[in-house]
């Protein structure tokens, strides 16, 4: 890392003794040594393993559930379906008022998404676990299903999550979030050049070393200690309980240590479960995905697409930006409506624009639910956005650093959510990348700077 001090000499501190220094990080040690705890380390006597019974079917209705096959088998010790869980309705933000609860923790009268856990089975070992689990049978009717965002917009489109009514987050501004910020059809309209062009991704899976999954040992006193590798130890304590209907006094959580996270271990989906299968039978509980589960029933990125409509001026201004971005919720919300809210705020981009106007969709379909994963909400945006600055640039002939000096917002400038500017910092980072790069611009733009107040 190198600092550049002669930036912002008049605003800043050189007291720094972390920024710019090199630092090692404290749990390397333990990581190369072989010395780190994972959850998975932990070993108790008579621990029990849980194993899913999963939906076959993307959208069907559960006519019956057989399990007595099951409970014959040799190695099992508890069945677990809907009707066992306390509160088996939930949603991991309602704990930041973001409703309304639409997940089960087990199915309960439909399944949603091919996948979807139907049947808890624990047994002594995790081969009779998954023996048992076969023998489960399930009655189901098939119901149609959608697997396309905008399919699932249209009128008449099967209904994917009762729990909302409509195939869409309800957000407080309507069907979708929206940003209005001046008047985009008069920019529209007085614009040298019009660009509109649509931009898609497809679910991202985030392939950790280590499966999702948690081991659970009942303490006495019904209290009961959890190794998780969640990423979200707060959300997941509080969520479970709320679903265990247990006061959060009783349950211990221990973690830290994610082998590979990246979003996709902040979901509250394998604890509640296994601590509930620990409550019942006295016993700890082992729950841990397959790689096979880990690749298609763990969250993804959700699937995105993104359609920009710029008007630009021949001397480069943008003067015009209107986004629809639909975000694919997968069966149920979990973080999607915040990740398209994230979108709703960042698709102008670091430009500054006087006239935009944006709606961003959170859509139920048949799929995996998606969830968080490095940036979501905006990094699929921001690919987007920046294609689209470059398209721009060739369409009006002009070199594409160079375009996005003209756009680029300073100090003091109004964003398109109303928010000034502050700090941007972003002519001084882009001189920089340009000499970097060996990127030639115009004198005119090296001399440019965040300040207002400057060129």
């Amino acid at each position: 890392m190198e600092l550049r001090k002669n930036y912002f000499a008049d605003v800043r501190k050189d007291g720094l003794n972390e920024i710019g220094q090199p630092r090692p990080r404290l749990d390397s040690p333990g990581h190369v040594t072989g010395k780190t705890a994972y959850f998975a380390d932990r070993n108790f006597p008579d621990m029990l393993h849980l194993k899913m019974v999963r939906s076959p079917h993307h959208h069907a209705r559960i006519r019956s559930i057989d399990t007595s096959a099951a409970e014959k088998h040799p190695g099992v010790v508890k069945i677990l379906t809907a009707k066992d869980v306390p509160h088996n309705v939930y949603t991991i933000l309602i704990l930041i008022q973001i409703g309304p609860e639409d997940e089960t923790v087990l199915a309960d009268g439909k399944v949603r998404w091919k996948g979807e856990a139907v049947v808890a089975v624990l047994a002594e070992t995790e081969r009779a676990a998954q023996e048992a689990a076969a023998k489960v049978k399930v009655d189901y009717e098939v119901l149609p299903a959608v697997f396309d965002m905008e399919e699932a917009l249209k009128p008449g489109a099967p209904l994917v999550n009762e729990y909302h009514g409509q195939n869409h987050y309800l957000y407080d501004s309507g069907e979708c979030r929206k940003v209005r910020f001046g008047d985009v059809e008069a920019g529209f309209a007085g614009a040298d050049h019009i660009l509109e062009q649509s931009y898609q991704s497809s679910p991202i899976e985030h392939a950790p070393t280590e499966t999702t999954g948690c081991v659970v040992a009942p303490e006495g006193n019904d209290r009961f200690t959890c190794y998780t590798n969640t990423q979200a130890m707060f959300f997941t304590l509080d969520n479970t309980s709320i679903i265990l209907q247990m006061p959060g006094s009783k349950l211990h959580f221990v973690g830290g240590t994610v082998g590979g996270g990246f979003g996709g271990k902040v979901d509250v989906i394998v604890e509640p479960i296994a601590i509930l299968g620990a409550k019942l039978t006295g016993r700890p509980v082992c729950f841990i995905y397959s790689r096979e589960e880990e690749m298609q029933i763990s969250s993804p990125r959700a699937a995105e697409k993104v359609v920009i409509k710029d008007g630009v001026m021949k001397d480069g201004r943008i003067v015009a930006r209107k986004v629809t971005g639909y975000t694919d919720a997968g069966a149920y919300s979990r973080h999607s409506p915040y990740g398209a809210q994230k979108g709703a705020a960042h698709y102008p981009g670091p430009y500054t624009i006087p006239n935009v106007w944006i709606d961003t969709y959170c859509v139920y379909t048949n799929r995996t639910p998606s969830s968080a994963m490095r940036g979501f909400g905006v990094t699929i945006g921001d690919f987007a956005l920046e294609v689209q600055m470059d398209k721009l640039a060739r369409l009006i002939g002009m070199d594409p650093l160079e375009f996005r000096f003209v756009n680029a917002y300073r100090d003091g400038d109004m964003k398109a959510h109303r928010q000034p500017t502050e700090g941007a910092a972003l002519i001084e980072c882009m001189q920089e990348a340009s000499r970097a790069a060996n990127w030639p611009v115009a004198e005119e733009f090296m001399a440019m700077s965040s300040y207002t107040k400057g060129a």
